[in-house]
């Protein structure tokens, strides 16, 4: 069988990170599968990112930050002739316009591009640069659904486009002791936990969740993950705010499912977010979500007891956090994740991409595994260009 290398700009924990390493993990091909990352280096990916060790031989950097397009396209051309690729998957516009061009170059047999990006209605030279590398390289075009998916058919007039939802190891994220994780993690046993995840930028908007806690009652506290470069202007507005006490800043945290299990409800307030991996991990721990409605929003929500957030008035979010902490779900939003969000469903899904016309014999011990397991999603699959 012929190798299938996926292909990303950067090996980061975000959603192009974790969706091709989650891939290339729980793929029934992840014998012949490779990740080839076009800037970085080995090391210094693990040392940002822990994780990649589970999958640290199938890893290629070709740290080529500095290169030119050109010199990249070539090295990219010997790398595929040399392991023999049958599938090239870039991940991003970015990796698209280099390994899409080498892949045809190469004599790649199939091509699948998954797209990712919220900049479609920001940067309108893009949309025309991606439709034109999409006509030139006839890929496999993949999103994962919703808001992104409209705006892509919108941009490309039509394009046929697969949807495969983006899935969580439900394994590795699941419920757990909440008053056990609350003292390995130093957080108050007796408390109302609000928790959000990600890195601590301006377009994520944590002040907002900050302001609202002052407003809310004294049992309620805030714990962030997650590092950035505002974490001192956050940590002076919970002091201006007298809330130092009931806002815990966790910087790095290595065990994520850990610090979902010790939460009552998880928020995101970000200005714009196309499509969050945090909140599908923290409902798989059984946490009910609340996001900012926008970006892919509907898409991640639990629809039985997901709650999209009004951050235009402030009143309005008080009011929803206040009352989401008040209501106890009567159904766990981790069987929404269960039926819609498995990763194992993801991964199955992109390896009939790879072979359409002669799918290999599938024999997945980690699907069997799982005794929670849902029936397949219906993932779509369209003509071969």
């Amino acid at each position: 069988m012929n190798a299938v290398i996926q292909v990303v700009k950067h090996l980061t924990p975000g959603m192009v990170g974790i969706t091709a390493v989650n891939i290339q993990q729980f793929s029934a091909l992840r014998q012949r599968r490779f990740i080839v990352c076009l800037e970085g280096t080995m090391s210094e990916s693990l040392e940002r990112w822990p994780y990649l060790k589970n999958v640290i031989d199938k890893l290629i950097f070709l740290d080529a930050e500095s290169e030119t397009a050109a010199n990249v396209i070539r090295t990219l051309v010997k790398l595929f002739r040399a392991y023999n690729a049958g599938v090239v998957h870039t991940h991003q516009s970015t990796a698209l316009y280099q390994a899409g061009i080498a892949a045809r170059l190469a004599g790649v047999k199939t091509l699948i591009h998954s797209e990712y990006d919220n900049w479609l209605e920001e940067e309108p030279k893009h949309p025309r640069l991606l439709k034109m590398a999409l006509s030139c390289m006839q890929p496999v075009v993949v999103t994962s659904g919703g808001r992104m998916n409209d705006r892509l058919q919108t941009s490309l007039s039509g394009r046929d486009i697969t949807t495969i939802p983006h899935g969580v190891d439900t394994q590795r994220f699941q419920p757990g002791n909440q008053g056990l994780a609350r003292l390995r993690l130093g957080l108050p046993t007796g408390a109302k936990i609000i928790g959000t995840a990600g890195r601590l930028i301006p377009e994520k908007r944590h002040h907002l969740l900050i302001h609202a806690l002052s407003h809310l009652p004294e049992n309620v506290h805030l714990t962030l993950a997650g590092e950035g470069g505002l974490a001192r202007s956050l940590h002076m507005l919970a002091i201006k705010l007298s809330l130092s006490h009931r806002v815990h800043f966790m910087g790095h945290v290595e065990n994520m499912s850990e610090f979902y299990q010790a939460l009552d409800l998880f928020c995101i307030t970000s200005e714009e977010e196309d499509y969050s991996v945090s909140p599908l991990e923290a409902q798989s721990c059984g946490i009910p979500a609340a996001l900012t409605d926008m970006g892919a929003c509907s898409d991640v929500l639990c629809p039985l007891n997901g709650i999209p957030l009004n951050t235009d008035d402030e009143r309005t979010l008080i009011y929803q956090i206040h009352t989401a902490l008040l209501k106890k779900p009567s159904i766990s939003p981790r069987r929404y994740i269960l039926q819609h969000h498995d990763v194992r469903t993801m991964a199955e899904a992109y390896d009939a991409l790879c072979y359409q016309e002669n799918p290999p014999y599938i024999d997945n011990h980690q699907h069997a595994t799982n005794p929670a397991r849902q029936p397949k999603y219906r993932y779509t699959l369209p003509n071969k260009p």
